[in-house]
């Protein structure tokens, strides 16, 4: 690798200007096994990355790998960026304070991760090159060249290509930036276009006899779910649910609590309403003149997704909520319904919205109005399927990163 007086000249103002004592500080131990590093410059990057070593620990089974250990993310994120709520336990996070050549080598000497996977741009000289000479093997994915060069470096002509000489492989948003990337000089041999790296959606297991039986059960009835649905939302969906009823008298609701802790508040509800309505954690089944499915339970999710057709993503109606995943129902057929407080998984549902996969609802009224639009089978398939493929668009550039890292995987165990 040729040397770069501008990088070298960064990396010495680093060193000079680190504090006297490293402050560094880990967010927690270094869990035992592989750790996948991935740099999120965006929160749609940050849920990818969730996402992607989830399907990665779940397709090698979590398996003993490297120091005999399962598999982790460790995400680390560009400023702004906030932490995906849906980030579960194979996550760390460690907040990056800066980029100083003391904190790079305090982080990676402490994580000691088995691979790095770069998000969009927003490069980091010091913690790049350090982790380039620790031996981390650097992935650059969804590269866009907008975001690898930055104005304070423009008297620092070749920084932006000697950072990118030290990517092992780099993956391009699209043609275009593929032609800048060259342009700068990396080899052509190493830059792919792949599209845009983005989180998509998964089918979730079911029992396929029990969705059989449901379906003979409801014969043909129409059929929604209001998932995740906290109690302060509760008369919202159900008055939804009572006007929508009158165009459409056999019309049937899964409710699907979000927190486990509220189901007796949400059978409460349920039996001072006069609802008719089965609980599913008692072997409840519907009947015809079933109204509610109390669906209060875990792991059934694929079963409910797979039999509504419109699907009320809760946790989103009143102020202070944050929102419910949407690629659950995109990724099983249903129309997207949510209301407007989806800060979490915001990104999700403007690419579902902006395909007319998904469509927002304030109150009963507008709930009410959504459910008797889409009860129609052509408006919900049609909403459905538009959802489905703005949902699999990504698919093929996940796969692509899921191999390369198996691979990289088995070479780092084997060796």
């Amino acid at each position: 690798m040729a040397r770069s007086i501008s990088l070298a000249a960064y990396m010495a103002l680093a060193r000079r200007g680190a504090a006297a004592e490293d402050s560094f500080a880990p967010a927690a131990k270094r869990p035992e096994g592989a750790l996948i590093w991935g740099h999120a410059t965006s929160l749609e990057h940050a849920n990818a990355l969730v996402q992607l070593v989830e399907r990665l620990a779940a397709q090698r089974g979590n398996a003993p790998g490297i120091a005999g250990g399962g598999l982790h993310l460790l995400l680390t994120t560009g400023q702004d960026v906030q932490l995906p709520r849906h980030a579960r336990a194979l996550t760390y996070y460690q907040p990056l304070s800066g980029d100083t050549a003391s904190e790079a080598d305090a982080f990676l000497a402490h994580w000691r991760p088995d691979i790095c996977l770069w998000t969009g741009g927003d490069l980091l000289p010091a913690l790049l090159t350090s982790a380039d000479v620790a031996g981390v093997p650097l992935i650059l994915v969804d590269a866009d060249a907008a975001m690898l060069e930055r104005s304070i470096w423009r008297w620092l002509p070749d920084m932006t290509p000697a950072l990118l000489a030290r990517f092992r492989r780099i993956m391009a948003r699209s043609t275009r930036d593929a032609r800048q990337l060259k342009r700068l000089g990396v080899d052509a041999d190493k830059v792919t276009v792949t599209g845009l790296f983005q989180e998509g959606a998964i089918a979730l297991p079911y029992n396929e006899v029990l969705r059989d039986e449901m379906a003979t059960s409801l014969r043909g009835r129409p059929i929604w779910l209001a998932a995740m649905v906290r109690h302060s939302e509760l008369d919202t969906v159900l008055t939804a649910h009572r006007q929508a009823s009158r165009l459409a008298h056999r019309l049937f609701l899964i409710l699907v609590p979000d927190d486990p802790e509220e189901t007796e508040a949400f059978r409460a509800t349920l039996r001072q309403g006069n609802w008719r309505h089965a609980i599913w954690s008692q072997g409840g089944m519907p009947e015809e003149a079933t109204q509610v499915l109390l669906a209060d339970t875990r792991g059934e999710m694929g079963l409910w997704y797979r039999l509504a057709t419109i699907a009320l993503m809760g946790n989103s109606l009143r102020p202070g909520m944050s929102g419910s995943d949407p690629n659950g129902p995109a990724a099983h057929g249903a129309a997207i319904v949510y209301g407007p407080n989806v800060a979490h998984y915001l990104p999700s549902y403007k690419r579902y919205a902006g395909a007319g996969g998904a469509r927002i609802v304030r109150d009963a009224d507008t709930l009410a109005a959504a459910l008797a639009h889409l009860i129609a089978a052509d408006r919900s398939a049609t909403m459905a399927h538009a959802a489905w493929e703005v949902a699999t668009a990504g698919a093929e550039v996940t796969d692509r990163i899921l191999e390369l890292l198996h691979d990289m995987l088995d070479d780092l165990e084997l060796g």
